[in-house]
């Protein structure tokens, strides 16, 4: 039996040698780059870093920054430029620890807790290394301390940083606290907010290129939809209308392939390729990336594409009255599409802040697919006028 128990013992022994425990005092800072209408970002503060903090409670420490307003924005800007981030990873919410940036809802609680884990044996990490990053802090608690009412601390939440301070670095001794973009309070943590949200201007400013372009597209859009209301309306035929309708399958093809790339990034969470203009990720993780905050806006432009080439279709190659029906149907949801598009078109850069070069396309297409449908749509219109106004005769 003594034999037994020094086998179990020395057992014992060599597994709590092989498993790294934290050392004491070990704190792990890191930074969390939200945007309050952002659905990812609010699963990754209600959701996955609740469970982290009651884990590792005074060990873990998380600053959330409000990219909505200018001084967040700048400073997302900052860890961009600072940690080379990617074009297509350029998105919320973003967590910084270390060297090491975290993207997405995915990929966050996927990695964030082996990165807690790692960083807690090595003796804990400082803040990152972000231009901007001490005095956004300093800022902050300043004005915590000048109005400590601005600031709301759940009951679980230690209490608030009472005094000022000029570096990043002296906060790693002290309690913080962490107020999420809803009325929800988590524990641990500090959110730099700035006192209302950003103005027109400030959201243009945060993608010019980007919203210039979705500004020349919504102008354009309108001058479209004006100009083709106006020639249903008048007296033209529509013979004496130029139409290609043939364009329209093609572009259905393109359209649905673009939607359906929309709603895979949606669905999957993932980070969107946007290329060099634009900030897709951003407008995909808004509030107004899904339609009632259920339906992806993407899927239903799947089915927007689908219904219009089925319209053509039948109206191609179908007889009658009810060929004639399917190219009014054909004009009527191309219209309804433009319109709905010129409605999206305008939020990115007024609303939202940014615009995403796949919606924008998408919005090209449908006011393409709006012109194409005017001659064949009022020529349908006219001849169902005039078959209302066949006198019948009775014998």
């Amino acid at each position: 039996m003594n034999i037994l128990a020094l086998i179990g013992f020395l057992l014992v022994a060599l597994f709590q040698a092989g498993t790294p425990t934290p050392l004491p005092g070990a704190v792990v800072h890191a930074v969390l780059l939200y945007s309050p209408t952002c659905p990812h970002c609010q699963k990754v503060i209600l959701e996955d870093l609740p469970p982290l903090f009651e884990k590792y409670g005074e060990k873990l420490q998380i600053i959330g920054v409000d990219t909505s307003t200018s001084g967040g924005h700048d400073l997302f800007q900052s860890s961009i430029q600072r940690f080379n981030v990617p074009p297509e990873r350029t998105g919320v919410p973003m967590l910084v620890v270390g060297q090491v940036v975290l993207v997405g809802s995915q990929e966050i609680p996927e990695q964030f807790p082996k990165l807690i884990e790692e960083h807690l044996e090595k003796g804990g990490v400082d803040w990152p290394d972000i231009p901007g990053l001490a005095e956004l802090i300093a800022k902050s608690m300043a004005e915590t301390t000048l109005n400590p009412e601005s600031q709301q601390v759940s009951p679980k939440s230690p209490p608030p940083i009472s005094s000022t301070t000029q570096s990043a670095e002296s906060l790693a001794t002290q309690s913080t606290y962490i107020q999420t973009p809803t009325e929800t309070n988590i524990s641990s943590g500090l959110i730099l907010d700035e006192a209302g949200r950003a103005g027109v201007i400030e959201r243009l400013m945060h993608d010019p290129v980007g919203n210039a372009l979705a500004i020349v597209v919504l102008v354009g859009m309108l001058i479209a939809v004006g100009a083709g209301i106006a020639f249903l309306l008048s007296s033209t035929k529509a013979s004496t209308f130029n139409s290609k309708s043939w364009l329209i399958p093609i572009l259905c093809v393109i359209g649905f392939g673009v939607a359906g790339y929309l709603t895979y990034v949606e669905t999957a969470q993932v980070t969107a390729i946007c290329g060099p203009v634009g900030d897709c990720n951003t407008v995909q993780q808004s509030d107004y990336a899904r339609l009632f905050g259920v339906l992806p806006i993407g899927a239903l432009g799947m089915l927007g594409y689908v219904a219009i080439i089925l319209a053509w279709l039948v109206g191609r190659y179908g007889n009658g009255c009810l060929s004639d029906l399917a190219w009014l149907s054909l004009l009527d949801m191309t219209l309804f599409g433009m319109l709905f598009s010129i409605y999206l078109t305008f939020l990115e850069p007024f609303v939202i802040g940014a615009t995403c070069a796949w919606c924008v396309t998408s919005a090209i297409i449908m006011t393409l697919l709006f012109w194409l449908s005017l001659a064949p749509g009022k020529g349908a219109l006219s001849r169902l006028l005039q078959r209302d106004e066949t006198p019948v005769y009775e014998n």
